[in-house]
């Protein structure tokens, strides 16, 4: 489909060229009706004012030229109000990409963008203080997703997982289990009034309890780093259950150990950007073009998250990576261009650092929303939600809306097991086509027989193709948007056109012929389904 549009809008500059009009952008994209055709551009419109012309007539003069060049797979050239320039492309080329599917298979929708290209992912990136909640879900299944879409563009992916565990909330936890350590051996210790109040803070303090052979207590430090590694233990555990796998973990406090942070502060001095006030360090980004300077150093004396996010920032960009993506909640809104501009003072290029900020979620029950508040133990963790749903709706229904938008996880869709919930309506088609390709297996028909394509000329066979030959675009498009809901949404609508297929058309009939040609052609939407549902990574069971 790519290539036709492309020789398409090549034509209709060559036809500008020959007609005198003034060569210009226009659009060429499926309009909003598609009675008018499969493709429509706007170029008669954009002309409109320049030749001072009704859009109609200028389209009809492109129109006459085009139809005299005869573009191969075009079978028609329509007009329609206010200026509309239409394309129908002919039954022929739909039919022709069957075989183009079957051909391409496992590789059918991978393209070459970002081949001989590196990407750096952060995603999840949450602080060993607690379990994974339905919050970090949406991070974690949105990072490894887009993770996903960009290798099959060729990218060579590196995953990553960076966790701030040098600051305030690390000593929050500290103390949180260090009280319920020593209420375990009777000794009283006041619990810090914003600590954390989950059973898995008891938990910590028992299993440290259980593994000391001696009466000395802990120090801090012991407290710190047991609770961190426990804590990890799990959150690792959490994101197998979503069969997600990072290559590369970081910590805050590696840039403070390596003198990373210090270097930084320095190099910042040096160029003027550092100054003291009110016992606290600040960063001069009003010397940057920013409204007002941002604190970098509380008067405490602790960084703000300015500090090391950009330390590690500048580790990242010395590794040279061709693209790096960090995938944010939208509370980072305020504090990542704070990162951006201390690089790009330090002679740093960030062009290619990409920070996507989704919104946050919101579980719904009964059409009431489920409240949740980590540190006051009233949540539902990831592992929950899991248990609940199962692996392939919980990643499901955290890409099939934009990251840009508030997501309501409906939990009563999620945990319906009919049509109504995409997840199984997708994956029921998947599981149908294998169904029908099994029964023909024992009525000696072969996938690999030769077929006719020109038999798929039922109208629903043919919006079915229309449909399918766009999944390059998509999963092109999902890649340069960073958005994976466009690979969600194109699954669902090829789901309802091959149940609408289904239940007009027969596949295994009396015309051995036909009965080859639909047999090859969902055999070509199960590669689309099978493709899609990998990048999204959700399982194609075969029976259901």
């Amino acid at each position: 489909m790519k290539k036709l549009k492309l020789l398409l809008s090549e034509s209709i500059s060559l036809v500008l060229q020959s007609l005198s009009y003034p060569i210009k952008k226009f659009s060429l994209i499926a309009p909003n009706n598609n009675e008018f055709g499969d493709l429509s551009s706007n170029i008669a419109l954009i002309l409109a004012s320049d030749l001072k012309k009704n859009p109609i007539d200028i389209g009809q003069s492109i129109a006459n030229e085009l139809k005299n060049i005869h573009i191969e797979d075009i079978s028609d050239i329509t007009i329609t109000k206010p200026g509309f320039l239409n394309f129908q492309i002919s039954k022929s080329f739909f039919q022709k990409k069957i075989q183009d599917i079957v051909n391409k298979n496992e590789n059918y929708g991978r393209g070459n963008i970002g081949k001989g290209k590196t990407a750096n992912v952060e995603f999840v990136s949450a602080n060993p203080t607690g379990p994974l909640t339905v919050g970090h879900g949406r991070n974690a299944i949105l990072g490894d997703t887009i993770s996903n879409i960009l290798e099959w563009q060729g990218f060579k992916v590196t995953r990553e997982y960076y966790f701030n565990n040098a600051g305030r909330q690390m000593r929050i936890l500290r103390e949180s289990v260090k009280s319920r350590y020593f209420e375990i051996i009777g000794k009283g210790f006041d619990f810090p009034e914003e600590g954390y109040k989950g059973n898995y803070i008891k938990e910590i303090a028992r299993t440290i309890h259980e593994s000391k052979n001696d009466d000395l207590i802990p120090d801090d430090q012991f407290f710190t780093e047991k609770a961190e590694e426990i804590i990890f233990k799990d959150i690792k555990k959490t994101l197998l259950n979503l069969d997600i796998h990072f290559d590369q973990f970081t910590n805050e406090k590696t840039f403070y150990d390596n003198g990373d942070i210090d270097k930084l502060i320095s190099e910042l001095i040096k160029l003027n950007l550092i100054y003291k006030k009110n016992n606290a360090t600040w960063f001069k980004t009003t010397s940057l073009g920013k409204k007002q300077d941002k604190v970098y150093i509380k008067s405490s004396g602790e960084p703000t998250y300015r500090v090391p996010d950009t330390a590690y920032h500048r580790n990242k960009l010395d590794r040279n990576f061709d693209l790096i993506i960090d995938v944010f909640g939208a509370d980072h809104a305020d504090s990542y261009p704070d990162v951006l501009i201390a690089l790009e003072a330090l002679g740093y290029t960030t062009d290619h650092i990409k920070v996507l900020l989704y919104q946050f979620v919101t579980l719904i029950r009964d059409g009431k929303k489920v409240k949740m508040s980590t540190r006051k133990a009233n949540y539902v963790t990831l592992d929950d939600l899991i248990e609940e749903l199962g692996q392939d709706v919980v990643r499901y229904f955290f890409v099939m809306r934009s990251i840009n938008t508030h997501l309501d996880f409906d939990l009563d869709l999620a945990t319906d097991q009919s049509d109504k919930n995409p997840v199984f309506y997708i994956q029921y088609a998947y599981a149908r086509i294998c169904n029908i390709i099994k029964r023909s297996n024992k009525l000696d028909s072969d996938l690999n027989d030769s077929f006719d394509s020109s038999l798929i000329i039922n109208p629903d066979e043919i919006r079915m193709l229309k449909h399918m030959v766009h999944f390059p675009e998509i999963v092109e498009l999902a890649c340069k948007n960073f958005e994976p809901q466009y690979i969600a949404n194109f699954l669902k609508e090829l789901a309802t056109l091959f149940h609408r297929f289904y239940n007009q058309c027969r596949v295994i009939t009396n015309d051995d012929k036909l009965s080859k040609s639909r047999l090859k052609l969902i055999n070509s939407v199960r590669i689309i389904l099978k493709n899609g549902l990998e990048i999204l990574g959700i399982t194609t069971p075969e029976q259901m």
